[in-house]
């Protein structure tokens, strides 16, 4: 008997590229999902970010029903809502009523981050940094509320109680590592722009994993950034977008996505900049037999259950056709295990 086959999915930004709309980003979105359930990725999350004129993905609760009514089959949920930002009875009504909606398709991610700068993280809640260092209590209250036992109290979320709403523990960091384990939650981490705790991180959830009524196994999962193309050449071409995305955020120079140039020798010189190669160490770019082997190695060293991609291209037509191909490079790597 072979192994267990390694889960696929996609975390989705909503990046909004250079003469774009956010209408019709957000339909590329959608676009993207019936695509990415024909092609058997597991699920497909929508991350929470403020104060950017060029990310989408600002109201994951109201994105997650979007495509949730628009597919069939595949998982929807937020990769992450950040809860400090957020009333957990709150957050329970929204995913409660998704859940009676679009009955086991529902994904609740929960991070710490506010998913913004400070001071907008202040205007969206001002006890943002009280929420943040109660976040393993505000998780607490997030599963109470969830809860049938909840039916006694005084305070309820009624439309969330029963419902099978998983959730998920979101980290780049080791602190989220321990409160996975301890709740006996499945654990994701941010490895697409976060690498340095990602192994360690690992072992600490392996080794004081807890089986809880979720979870008997550990599960885990890594963000990865993917660009496959039909050539090496190609892809790496791709990823020039990606790489001017993340120096705009390192030097305050927010923008558009870009479209893609040749990888000069400027470029690579910026590559070599350690926040960058922190940032985008886990990124896996070429043709399908060169990413299946980068992603072979990755699964060895890792031993994750599923890999959430993140491909971050300027043309859409670039992203779906890279979404298509991870597929198949998931299938072959699936098929020998």
């Amino acid at each position: 008997m072979g192994k267990q086959n390694i889960a696929y999915s996609l975390l989705e930004l909503a990046l909004v590229p250079q003469g774009g709309t956010i209408k019709q980003t957000l339909n590329n979105s959608l676009a993207l999902a019936k695509e990415a359930e024909l092609l058997n990725y597991t699920r497909y999350w929508f991350a929470e970010h403020h104060n950017s004129d060029y990310i989408g993905s600002c109201a994951p609760s109201v994105l997650i029903g979007y495509v949730a009514e628009n597919t069939h089959t595949i998982k929807v949920g937020s990769g992450g809502i950040m809860l400090p930002n957020h009333s957990p009875l709150v957050i329970a009504e929204q995913f409660g009523t998704l859940a009676h909606l679009y009955p086991n398709r529902i994904d609740l991610g929960l991070g710490r981050a506010p998913g913004t700068d400070q001071q907008t993280a202040q205007a969206i809640r001002s006890d943002f940094m009280q929420a943040a260092h109660a976040f393993p209590q505000e998780v607490a209250k997030i599963q109470n509320y969830f809860s049938l036992e909840n039916k006694t109290s005084k305070v309820r979320a009624s439309i969330a109680e029963g419902t099978n709403v998983p959730l998920y523990i979101l980290g780049s960091s080791t602190d989220s590592a321990h409160l996975a384990a301890q709740k006996g939650l499945p654990y994701a981490f941010a490895s697409h722009f976060a690498s340095t705790y990602l192994l360690q991180a690992l072992k600490i959830y392996h080794e004081e994993f807890q089986p809880s009524e979720f979870l008997q196994q550990p599960y885990t999962m890594a963000g990865i950034n993917v660009f496959v193309a039909d050539t090496d050449e190609e892809a790496e071409r791709l990823f020039t977008t990606l790489i001017k995305m993340f120096l705009g955020v390192l030097t305050g120079a927010k923008d558009a996505l870009q479209p893609p140039t040749e990888m000069t020798e400027e470029l690579q010189q910026i590559l070599q900049h350690p926040s960058l190669q922190q940032m985008l160490k886990y990124s896996f770019i070429g043709s399908k037999q060169s990413v299946k082997t980068q992603i072979q190695a990755f699964l060895e060293q890792t031993q994750v259950n599923e890999l959430i991609v993140v491909s971050t291209t300027y043309a859409f037509e670039d992203r779906i056709k890279s979404v298509k191909l991870f597929a198949e490079v998931m299938t072959e790597i699936n098929e020998n295990r």
